[in-house]
C-alpha cells in the first residue's frame, strides 16, 4: 500500500506527457486540424505539462500521407508552425516505432529540430534494432525513451533480460506500456520492481503508458508514481486508441505541484474535445474494450466491433474467448 505523504506532497523530479495528438490521432487518422492543435499547445504551457507529444514520425515510403493527417509523420517544419522557436519551459517529443521510420534520414540533428525527446516505440522481438535507434538519436542530441509495448504478453525473464540490454544503451527513460489495458494494480507494482532493478543500476528514469480497457489507467498511473516512476503518460479527455489512455484532467490534481493547473485542461476539454466527440470520433471506455483487456488481447477486434456500431457485448464475448 502506498505511503500517504508519496501522494500528499509532490515530486519535482515527476514530469507530464501529453500523448494527445499521438494516441489520439490513431482514432481519427490524425486529422486534427491546426487550430486545434495550436490551442492544445498554449493549453499545455498554461497547465504546466512537460512534454507535449507531436505524433508520430512515420515513414512516407510505408504509409500513404493522402490516408492521414500531418502529425502521422510530424515533420519539424509542421512542429515549427504551432510551437515557432519554442521559447517556453514546454518540450516538445515525437514516436518512432520500430521497423515503421525512416529514422537515419527523416530524424535530423537536435540543433536543427524543435523536438527535445525522440520516443523509440519497440515490441521485445525487436530490442536489437530499437538500441540502434536509441544510439541514432542520442548521438543527434535528443532526449530518448523506450516504450517496450504489450509488456503484458511477455514472459518476466525476457523483459529483464530486454531491460538488461536496453539499460546498457544511451537511453534515457524506460517506458512501461500496458498496451492492452489489461495489467492490475497490484500487478503492476510488481512491474515496476523488475523494471526498477534495471532503472537503478543503470541509473535510468522509468515511465508509465496505461490504457483504459478495464477503466484502470488512472489507478495504474496513481500505482506507478507511488512507486517512483517520473515520466508519466496522459491524453486530453482520455483520448487514445480504443478505451483510451490516462485522463490529463485528474492527473494534474493529484501531483499537487503548484505548477499544474487543471482550469487549462478543463477550458480546452469544453472548447476542444467535447465538440470532437459531438462530431462523431469515438474513444473511450466500453465493454467491448473490457473484454480485450479482461482476456489480454489487442483491441483491434474491439475498434472494428466499435465501427459496425455493434452492441452484442455477450455474443462477442463468448466469440473471443473461442479465439486462440
Amino acid at each position: 500500500m502506498k505511503q500517504i505523504e508519496k501522494l500528499m506532497d509532490y515530486r519535482e523530479s515527476v514530469r507530464v506527457v501529453d500523448a494527445t495528438l499521438r494516441d489520439g490521432g490513431l482514432v481519427n487518422d490524425f486529422f486534427f486540424t491546426d487550430e486545434f492543435v495550436k490551442a492544445l499547445y498554449a493549453t499545455n504551457i498554461k497547465a504546466g505539462v512537460d512534454y507535449m507529444e507531436f505524433g508520430y514520425r512515420a515513414s512516407r515510403e510505408m504509409f500513404d500521407v493522402n490516408e492521414f493527417g500531418k502529425w502521422k509523420f510530424s515533420t519539424d517544419d509542421d512542429i515549427y508552425s504551432i510551437v515557432g522557436d519554442n521559447d517556453t519551459d514546454l518540450k516538445i517529443a515525437i514516436m518512432a516505432d520500430v521497423g515503421r521510420c525512416d529514422y537515419k534520414e527523416d530524424i535530423h540533428n537536435a540543433s536543427e529540430s524543435p523536438v527535445d525527446l525522440v520516443r523509440v516505440a519497440t515490441y521485445l522481438h525487436q530490442i536489437p534494432s530499437a538500441i540502434q535507434m536509441i544510439e541514432d538519436a542520442k548521438n543527434k542530441g535528443y532526449e530518448v525513451s523506450c516504450n517496450i509495448m504489450a509488456i503484458s504478453t511477455a514472459q518476466e525473464i525476457d523483459i529483464k533480460a530486454a531491460l538488461e540490454m536496453i539499460c546498457k544503451s544511451p537511453v534515457d527513460v524506460l517506458y512501461i506500456v500496458d498496451s492492452y489495458g489489461s495489467i492490475y494494480p497490484e500487478a503492476l507494482a510488481r512491474l515496476v520492481t523488475v523494471y526498477s532493478e534495471a532503472a537503478d543500476k543503470y541509473g535510468k528514469k522509468l515511465g508509465i503508458h496505461a490504457h483504459n480497457n478495464q477503466a484502470l489507467a488512472f489507478a495504474n498511473t496513481i500505482e506507478a508514481v507511488g512507486d517512483g516512476v517520473d515520466y508519466l503518460d496522459a491524453t486530453y479527455f482520455g483520448m487514445g486508441r480504443g478505451a483510451g489512455n490516462c485522463q490529463i484532467e485528474p492527473l494534474l490534481g493529484l501531483l499537487r505541484n503548484p505548477k499544474y493547473s487543471v482550469y487549462p485542461t478543463l477550458k480546452f476539454n469544453q472548447d476542444f474535445m467535447v465538440p470532437l466527440k459531438d462530431s462523431g470520433v469515438v474513444w473511450g471506455y466500453d465493454l467491448q474494450y473490457l473484454v480485450t483487456g479482461l482476456l489480454n488481447q489487442h483491441p483491434r477486434t474491439a475498434i472494428e466491433f466499435t465501427k459496425n456500431k455493434r452492441t452484442d457485448y455477450a455474443k462477442y464475448y463468448t466469440d473471443m474467448l473461442g479465439m486462440d
